[in-house]
């Protein structure tokens, strides 16, 4: 069968596999024909955007940038969305007789089918646009952008091909939940970015980091149109053959993977049992804990956040938020030293719906609760768990913001604050993983509450959050006081005095919630095992 041939029937798959899931359900049909128009009318504006930069300074040195991240873009979305293309997976196609040469451009070619290349096409388009002059110029751009187009798809099917054993393993749905942080990131990067960019002055700031892009594909391509308006031809061939050069790397090391895993045996599971098994041992981290109960709880709950996808998405994601807040804002200038007790907060929310993380597995845990005192010692120890992280979390964040913004004299106060709020939560989050449960569905990777729950989840978050503010009243007022009559030089007691309520209001929380607990564990049991 012939390459052209071949490619062909992959394109006709690729159609049929996206036709058949839109059929699957209408909530699927509408989200792709939501995503479709917002790329649509993401892409027209990009278009419209780059056309308008034609004639402008320093437009190649934003073009070329923008080139490098999306390139970056096609490179990491394997990673963090594997399911949303069934074609990924070459692994399905083992048993059928395909030689690898022809079956990677048969793939390539099936990779141009979609959203993606759409909006890509588009950007590279409107990028040639902006910065062809002259009739070589446009020979040029003719040749980039397909080129720019092959590179950014070969470069995506490279780093699948290479990782799609982790893409299809735990860890690679680990990746997949881990998504929406690394968008949220993104966004405050470019949210940053553009502040410093309009306060150095426009688009000359850019122009040192665009000369080194310039030389890496496929933002060579594009530059290369560049090159050639302003009559370096050599430069701008150069620039084309970096790409070519890249274009071919990546196929070939695409083939070889594809080589790999058609012929080679996936030993994985093999590995796994040929390993002895390993006890559990009371050695490293596991000796500094309390014994008894406590240290079982602990230690169980520290594994949800080391194990499980969606805790430890949950973790991952409040770390990074509660530290981005406060440091970006810091950075950018406009910050104060208070956002630092987000961070606090971030965390304590991780104390709500304790429960909902066990799931239907609660019954093993509601068989060792006899007393209130037993369910009190399971709280307990969920909080220190909790505790451990928390706390030395919350003292860097504060510390770290205080030496970026060089406002060391707050940071008694803001530290005590903080600890009253984290405190607070978890006082809050017992009382409400007990009275208001929920389940949090496994079979989903972006579901958080199962139907019919979200009432409950938003009044244990929500409700909870809005408490522990209120709880807090006493140290924002007592540091309001302070303020009000000039007694800077006696703030450092806030710090004890904050760490002191946040010790007595956990402790009381807790306590509340014990009896609760105890009294409840059919009910929980119930409300958890939904999902």
């Amino acid at each position: 069968m012939s390459t052209a041939h071949l490619s062909r029937i992959f394109v006709r798959l690729k159609l049929a596999l996206l036709r058949n899931g839109l059929r699957q359900s209408s909530t699927r049909t509408a989200a792709f024909v939501a995503s479709l128009v917002v790329t649509l009318l993401l892409a027209a504006g990009q278009l419209l955007g780059l056309i308008l930069l034609r004639g402008t300074d320093h437009a190649a040195s934003l073009v070329v940038l923008l080139t490098a991240v999306l390139a970056l873009g096609w490179a990491v979305m394997p990673l963090f969305f594997p399911s949303g293309d069934e074609t990924l997976d070459p692994t399905r196609l083992v048993m059928l007789p395909l030689r690898p040469q022809p079956l990677v451009f048969a793939l390539l070619a099936a990779s141009l089918v979609g959203i993606g290349p759409l909006f890509t096409v588009c950007l590279v388009v409107g990028s040639a646009i902006a910065l062809a002059h002259g009739a070589f110029a446009v020979l040029v751009a003719v040749v980039a952008v397909p080129l720019a187009l092959l590179v950014c798809v070969a470069l995506a099917r490279t780093v699948a091909a290479g990782n799609i054993r982790l893409l299809t393993s735990r860890k690679g749905r680990d990746l997949a939940l881990l998504s929406g942080l690394v968008i949220a990131v993104g966004i405050q990067v470019v949210n940053f970015g553009a502040q410093r960019l309009g306060e150095s002055g426009g688009l000359a700031a850019l122009d040192p980091a665009a000369g080194i892009v310039r030389w890496i594909p496929p933002a060579s391509a594009i530059a290369a149109i560049d090159s050639a308006s302003d009559g370096s031809y050599a430069v701008a061939l150069e620039q084309l053959a970096l790409s070519v050069v890249a274009l071919f790397v990546l196929l070939w090391s695409w083939q070889r993977s594809l080589t790999k895993l058609m012929t080679a045996p996936d030993g994985s599971t093999l590995a796994a049992a040929s390993e002895p098994t390993r006890k559990e041992s009371s050695t490293g981290l596991h000796r500094l804990l309390p014994e008894g109960r406590t240290s079982t709880v602990m230690q169980r709950s520290l594994r949800y956040v080391w194990r499980d996808p969606k805790t430890k998405a949950a973790w991952v994601t409040a770390l990074a938020i509660g530290l981005i807040v406060p440091v970006f804002n810091a950075l950018q200038g406009t910050g104060s030293l208070y956002f630092a007790c987000f961070a606090a907060g971030m965390l304590g929310i991780q104390m709500y719906n304790q429960f909902g993380q066990d799931t239907s597995a609660f019954w093993m845990v509601a068989q060792t609760i006899s007393s209130t005192k037993d369910a009190y010692a399971e709280l307990r120890a969920r909080a220190l768990a909790l505790l451990l992280v928390t706390l030395p979390y919350t003292v860097l964040v504060t510390v770290l913001t205080a030496a970026l913004l060089g406002n060391w004299r707050a940071l008694p106060e803001v530290m005590g604050l903080s600890f009253a709020l984290l405190g607070a939560m978890l006082a809050t989050g017992a009382v409400s993983s007990a009275r208001f449960p929920y389940s949090i569905p496994q079979d989903s990777a972006y579901k958080n509450v199962a139907p019919g729950q979200a009432g409950l989840a938003w009044i244990s978050i929500f409700g909870g959050m809005i408490s522990a503010a209120v709880l807090c009243a006493p140290v924002i007022a007592l540091t309001v006081w302070m303020h009000a009559a000039n007694r800077e030089s006696s703030l450092w007691v806030l710090l004890p005095a904050g760490a002191a309520y946040g010790l007595l209001i956990g402790w009381a929380g807790v306590r509340v919630a014990a009896p609760q607990t105890a009294n409840r564990l059919p009910e929980i049991l119930t409300a958890v095992s939904k999902g």
